[in-house]
C-alpha cells in the first residue's frame, strides 16, 4: 500500500510513476488528497471539541461547591451539546477514514525507475539468455503430456476423476522426480543462507491482505467460508506474515527464508492449448525464497536473488532467459520484477518458471513490518520474493528437452535425489 506521506509530499511523482502502468492516476490521487484534507480537518476539530469538553467538565465540581447551580446547569447543557457534536464528527471521521483507505488500496505499487512503460508482456525487456550446448535435437519431439503418459509419470485423467482439471496425479518415477526437484531446490536455497521454514498452507484474511492478495486477487484464491481461511497461492504469504506487526532490530537483517509448499490457484477462465498438461494448474508445488531487508541494500539483494535462480537453472541444464517486466505486465504489489522463462523444446515456446520481485515498502506498510536502526529510528523494511522454483513447467522442460530414442535423461545434479539417471 502506498503511503499517504508520499502522496502528500510528492503526488506528481506518484502520478508520473503509475503512468508506466498505463494508469491515469491524477483523478484518484486528487480524490485521496481531498479526502485526506477533509479527514485531517475533522480530526483536528474533533480533538479540539474533546479538549473543550474536558476543560468545561472540570469546572463543574468547583461551581457545585460554590453553590452556583445556574452556572452548573449552563455548563452541563454546553457539555451535552459538545457531546452531540462529537458523535456527528466521529461518525464523519470514520466515514472519511474508510473512504480514504478504500481508495488508497486501489492504487498499485509505483514502478522502479528502471521499469519501462508498456501495456503487455510483448513489451517486456529481455535482459539475458542462457543456453547449454546440447547435441543436435532429434526430429518429432513429443510434448510432456504425451511423455508423461508414455512413461507412466503423470496421470491427468485420474486427477480429473478424483478432483477436476488442473489437479494432476504424479506416479512412479514422476512422483520421485517431483520430490527430487523439491529437495534439490531446498538444498540450493539453504546452502545460500536461506532458513528453511515449513509454513501452514492456509492463512487468515489479515495475512492475505498484508502481502497484497486481498483485495486485488480475491477471485483467484480458494476460500473456506466457514473458517474464513484461504488456501495459499504461494508460500510468500505465510513467510512474509511471520513478521507482521513486528519491529526487527537492524542487526537481524536480512532475514532470508525458503519454503516448499503446494500452491492453490483458481485460475478462473484459463483454457486452451497454452494451459494443457503442466502448463497451468490449480494445484502445484513450488519452492519459494523470501527476503526482508534494509531499504539501503534491497536492490543489491534483488540482483543476488536473480543470480541465485539463474544458477539453479544452469545446474539443471535448461535453456532460459530473464526478462524485466514492463509497467503494464507487473503484479499489483511489485516495484520491479524479473521473470525467468525456460525453453520448451516440444512446444516451441517459452514457459515462465519464476518471478523475482522487490516490493519495497508496499507490503510492509500493510504489514506494519518495521526495523529499528542503530540510532533507534524506526522505518519500514523492504520485502522481496522469488520462485526457486515453481515445479510444473520445470518438470515439463526437463521431460521435453532431455528426451531421446532411449528415454528421458535426468540432469546429473538430480541423480543423488532420484536414484536413477534415465527414465525409459
Amino acid at each position: 500500500m502506498l503511503s499517504l506521506h508520499l502522496l502528500r509530499q510528492d503526488p506528481e511523482r506518484v502520478i508520473k510513476a503509475l503512468s508506466k502502468r498505463n494508469i491515469d492516476a491524477k483523478p484518484i490521487v486528487d480524490k485521496i488528497l481531498l479526502i485526506n484534507e477533509q479527514r485531517r480537518e475533522i480530526q483536528n476539530k474533533t480533538e479540539s471539541r474533546k479538549a473543550e469538553s474536558n476543560k468545561t467538565a472540570k469546572l463543574i465540581g468547583g461551581l457545585v461547591l460554590d453553590g452556583k447551580t445556574s452556572e452548573v446547569n449552563e455548563i452541563k447543557n454546553k457539555t451535552a451539546s459538545i457531546k452531540k457534536e462529537l458523535l456527528i464528527l466521529e461518525k464523519r471521521l470514520l466515514d472519511l477514514e474508510s473512504k480514504e483507505k478504500e481508495i488508497l488500496l486501489s492504487l498499485p505499487n509505483i514502478p522502479h525507475s528502471s521499469v519501462k512503460q508498456g501495456s503487455s508482456s510483448k513489451e517486456n525487456e529481455i535482459i539475458s539468455t542462457w543456453e547449454k550446448t546440447h547435441e543436435k535435437s532429434i526430429d518429432g519431439l513429443i510434448p510432456h503430456w504425451d511423455l508423461a503418459s508414455k512413461y507412466n509419470l503423470i496421470d491427468f485423467e485420474r486427477g480429473v476423476k478424483v478432483t477436476g482439471a488442473g489437479f494432476p496425479i504424479y506416479t512412479g518415477n514422476g512422483a520421485r522426480l517431483q520430490r527430487a526437484l523439491i529437495q534439490f531446490f531446498l538444498d540450493k536455497n539453504t546452502q545460500e543462507g536461506y532458513m528453511e521454514i515449513q509454513p501452514p498452507y492456509f492463512v487468515n484474511e489479515d495475512s492475505s491482505f498484508g502481502t497484497g492478495q486481498l483485495p486485488d486477487k480475491e477471485g483467484q484464491m480458494y476460500h473456506i467460508q466457514n473458517d474464513n481461511l484461504f488456501a495459499i497461492p504461494t508460500s510468500e504469504i505465510p513467510l512474509t506474515n511471520l513478521f507482521r506487526n513486528e519491529i526487527i532490530d537492524e542487526s537481524e537483517l536480512p532475514i532470508k527464508m525458503t519454503a516448499y509448499s503446494p500452491c492453490f490457484r483458481r485460475e478462473a477462465g484459463s483454457y486452451g492449448k497454452d494451459v494443457r498438461g503442466l502448463n497451468r494448474l490449480h494445484q502445484f508445488d513450488k519452492v519459494e525464497i523470501v527476503c526482508i531487508t534494509n531499504p539501503d541494500n534491497s536492490y543489491q539483494r534483488l540482483d543476488t536473488m536473480v543470480n541465485h535462480v539463474a544458477g539453479i537453472l544452469k545446474d539443471l541444464g535448461l535453456q532460459f532467459r530473464v526478462l524485466r517486466l514492463c509497467g503494464g505486465d507487473m503484479g499489483f504489489t511489485s516495484a520491479l520484477t524479473y521473470d525467468f522463462e525456460v525453453w520448451s523444446a516440444a512446444q516451441q515456446r517459452w514457459l515462465e518458471v519464476s518471478s523475482v520481485s522487490n516490493f519495497e515498502t508496499f507490503q510492509t506498510n500493510r504489514l506494519k513490518l518495521r526495523f529499528r536502526d542503530k540510532n533507534n529510528k524506526i522505518s519500514l523494511a523492504h520485502t522481496l520474493n522469488g520462485s526457486a522454483l515453481a515445479l510444473p513447467r520445470i518438470m515439463a522442460a526437463i521431460l521435453e528437452n532431455n528426451q531421446s530414442p532411449d528415454g528421458i535423461t535426468i540432469p546429473a545434479v538430480l541423480h543423488k535425489y532420484t536414484g536413477f539417471k534415465i527414465i525409459s
